[in-house]
């Protein structure tokens, strides 16, 4: 149902978060659970879950973390390293809860050094995760540092991406967080079981946002922000429908502390108006109507999942996302800080 006030839609989920862990965890999570009924949550921990029983054991602590009466599932990836075992991703899929397989080239952003150094040497695994239907969540960026930022995801497709598809072609990517029209083109031309992710981020802002008035570190995020025109990529492909893109916040929280340092850790955290900031992005493309599929839809059926059958309203009614959010004995500064937000989810 859409009104002018009112957008009621089957409860959304979230294909790419960070929860992180302990206080932190307990901090962020009713965010995400007010909102969405289930979150593939990412396993960049310190140490990362590289194993089964690790994942097993950071769902525990995410379920106990739950606040009272929330109706919410977290879906379990593993972190890949150049040593995991192909013996690890029949582990994965048997327990029934692990849903992928992250790739972080090592080096690409947060809590990614112990990350595939050469994607070679995991092909092994990559060819059991095909023959088990368990799919590869990638962080498509190279890390060569003779590769200009802003061309890193375009490197990525053409050097890694491009030829790790051909050589596992029964096997389902999720391109993660995209920001680039060469991405964009790339998913939509792909070969069936490729999908992507796409941030509020990157549909709302472009690079210029990261400097104006001054340097922005809550704006910094990996993959960063890219140019006006490969933002419009992204929100034309999301406006259209296309079912291989589906929403993923890449929630990531931080201290302020973290963020306003002399070198400041990436990440933008979201999961306060996790679904809002895409409503509002969905209404200025005149797609409102498109939200469900984007937000509820598209996501669970690449995943093989069911849909949720509970729904979520949101509202026209402004507000402000606080300066900041108690985080452990710090601060954590979400995006949109203080300024207004044009949508709410109903109470």
């Amino acid at each position: 149902m859409v009104t002018m006030q009112e957008l009621t839609i089957r409860r959304p989920d979230d294909w790419h978060l960070h929860l992180r862990d302990g206080s932190v965890l307990a901090a962020v999570l009713p965010f995400t659970a007010r909102r969405f009924a289930r979150a593939i949550v990412m396993p960049n921990l310190a140490p990362p879950v590289t194993t089964t029983a690790a994942a097993l054991a950071y769902r525990g602590r995410i379920v106990a973390a739950l606040p009272a009466g929330a109706v919410f599932t977290p879906l379990m990836t593993l972190y890949l390293t150049d040593t995991t075992p192909p013996e690890e991703i029949d582990r994965a899929v048997d327990s029934g809860v692990v849903l992928g397989c992250k790739l972080y080239p090592a080096g690409a952003t947060t809590h990614s050094a112990a990350g595939v150094t050469d994607v070679r040497r995991i092909d092994a695994v990559l060819a059991r995760m095909s023959e088990r239907g368990l799919a590869l969540q990638v962080h498509g960026e190279v890390t060569d540092p003779a590769v200009d930022i802003f061309d890193r995801e375009a490197c990525f497709i053409e050097q890694v991406l491009g030829p790790l598809v051909a050589r596992h072609p029964g096997l389902r990517v999720v391109f993660e967080h995209v920001t680039t029209r060469a991405a964009v083109e790339y998913v939509c031309a792909a070969r069936p079981g490729i999908a992507a992710t796409v941030t509020p981020q990157h549909l709302l802002l472009n690079r210029n946002a990261l400097f104006q008035g001054g340097i922005r570190p809550h704006l910094y995020c990996l993959p960063v922000l890219k140019r006006e025109a490969d933002r419009e990529a992204l929100r034309a492909v999301v406006a259209a429908g296309n079912p291989r893109f589906f929403l993923g916040t890449d929630s990531a929280p931080h201290a302020r502390t973290q963020k306003e340092s002399a070198c400041g850790c990436a990440g933008i955290f979201s999961a306060h108006a996790g679904i809002e900031l895409y409503a509002e992005v969905f209404e200025q493309l005149g797609a409102l109507a498109r939200l469900e599929d984007f937000a509820a839809h598209f996501g669970a059926d690449f995943y093989g999942l069911p849909r949720n059958s509970g729904t979520l309203t949101l509202e026209r009614r402004a507000w402000s996302a606080p300066a900041s959010y108690p985080l452990e004995r710090a601060e954590l500064v979400p995006l949109r800080a203080g300024a207004a937000l044009a949508w709410a989810v109903r109470a």
